[in-house]
């Protein structure tokens, strides 16, 4: 039996306010979810620094300390062995930040997109190869920060 046309009508307001309902909640939601992303990114951008400038403190305290010794008193072996530590403190601090040195050894193949040719040089070595590093270069997460400044075995 067919229904009648006031049947059907009510059947799909019906319907057409439950769609309306179910795409209002899913907007608000959507809407919700961009706003929270929004927000994680802005804290994300405002803290990424922290870790980093954390593991940097150490570093800055000998730092500190250095400039606190009398240069009168002090054994130069003493001073140079307080500049050997802050430097691997910094070391350390850049390497567990994924900031790595790039220093290619004599003999590697040059990299241009790892390392920049001041010069090319006369050299008992293949041609196109690292003579020497004047400069280190650094990564950080595998993205060059700065290349390494090397000198190149000229062709022979």
């Amino acid at each position: 039996m067919a229904m009648s046309p006031e049947i059907q009508l009510a059947e799909l307001q019906a319907r057409h306010s439950e769609m309306s309902d179910a795409f209002l909640r899913a907007k608000a939601e959507a809407e919700n979810i961009r706003r929270r992303a929004e927000e994680d990114m802005a804290k994300a951008r405002k803290f990424a620094i922290e870790s980093f400038a954390e593991s940097l403190l150490p570093v800055c305290d000998s730092l500190q300390a250095a400039t606190a010794i009398d240069i009168e008193t002090a054994k130069p072996g003493q001073l140079l062995e307080g500049v050997h530590a802050t430097l691997r403190q910094l070391t350390q601090a850049l390497e567990r930040n994924k900031v790595v040195a790039i220093a290619p050894p004599p003999g590697t193949k040059f990299d241009p997109h790892q390392h920049q040719a001041i010069s090319v040089v006369p050299a008992e070595q293949d041609a196109n190869t690292v003579v020497m590093v004047l400069q280190k270069g650094y990564l950080i997460a595998d993205r060059v920060l700065r290349p390494a400044l090397v000198t190149v075995a000229a062709p022979k």
